[in-house]
């Protein structure tokens, strides 16, 4: 929790700066807050499903050879 409470600590020095651009400005923004949710969050790798399951290739296969029987005979 602390964390989440000091979480505007990491832009406060952009307030004092004067000379800062937009761009850095939301550069700034950016990384206090990547940082701050990396740190809370934690990093998390999605894992995708294959998208077919050896049951439904096995079916493709069956499927095409009755195709080919079918059309052989």
């Amino acid at each position: 929790m602390i964390v989440l409470n000091n979480r505007f600590q990491a832009l406060q020095h952009l307030l004092k700066e004067e000379e800062t651009t937009m761009e850095d400005n939301r550069k700034g923004i950016k990384e206090a807050l990547t940082s701050t949710c990396q740190e809370v969050l934690g990093h998390n790798k999605q894992h995708h499903k294959e998208w077919f399951s050896i049951e439904t290739l096995d079916k493709i296969k069956k499927r095409k050879n009755k195709k080919t029987t079918i059309a052989n005979s």
